[in-house]
């Protein structure tokens, strides 16, 4: 009789211990990687150099983003395409303008764009999180944290369940204004980028020179 308990409450213990043990849920969709997933924004760039006519230039066009076919890289490590077409408009046809290349590496989803590897996201997104956006490549350091992580929001109508916000860069002073942020969707990928550095005279506000680039989500699917 006493065998027999000990047996009962060994195997208790064993599935009690069983069903505490999960599988941790990193949330690695937000960086939309699947094959055929793509998704389409309306973009604007504005240019600013006072020593140009016009002095500031605005160009508008929308671009689509597309997972492609997987591949092992030179790292040993498993790849997608991440194919990038243009159209200055809805009526017209898209054109391919780059390819770059997109891993998920443990904890990191990286973006190879223009031979720079750059640390997107880093799982799983919380707010105590940081991280150097940079870590992999020559440019300066850029530290960027969770500024909001599994909220709702809603864009051109369509509402998202979970995003998270990444704070890629924030500074203001008499002459420069910098600011970087990028907003990601559970299952879809990057639905807003926002990005700002100016440069100004002490005694003007209008930007002497600088860049903004803007994209807001049109749409997404599968292709």
């Amino acid at each position: 009789m006493k065998t027999s308990f000990i047996g009962i409450l060994t195997l208790a213990l064993i599935l009690f211990g069983c069903k505490k043990q999960t599988t941790p849920n990193f949330h690695t969709d937000y960086f939309g990687l699947e094959t055929g997933r793509y998704v389409i924004y309306n973009v604007t760039e504005i240019t600013h150099d006072t020593a140009l006519n016009p002095a500031h230039d605005t160009v508008s066009y929308q671009l689509k983003t597309v997972w492609e076919g997987e591949y092992i890289d030179n790292e040993g490590r498993r790849a997608s395409e991440f194919r990038r077409y243009t159209r200055a408009s809805e009526n017209d046809p898209w054109v391919l303008s780059d390819i770059w290349t997109g891993i998920i590496d443990g904890i990191r989803a990286e973006l190879i764009e223009e031979n720079q590897r750059v640390v997107k996201l880093v799982f799983a997104p919380t707010l105590s999180k940081e991280w150097d956006v940079n870590a992999y490549n020559t440019m300066n350091e850029m530290n960027a944290y969770y500024a909001d992580v599994h909220i709702d929001t809603t864009i051109n109508g369509v509402a998202f369940d979970s995003i998270i916000v990444v704070d890629q860069d924030r500074f203001n002073s008499l002459i420069d204004t910098v600011r970087l942020f990028e907003v990601y969707a559970k299952n879809v990928g990057l639905i807003r980028k926002f990005e700002k550095n100016n440069q100004y005279n002490f005694s003007d506000s209008e930007p002497q020179t600088g860049r903004e680039v803007y994209y807001d989500y049109l749409e997404h699917g599968y292709q």
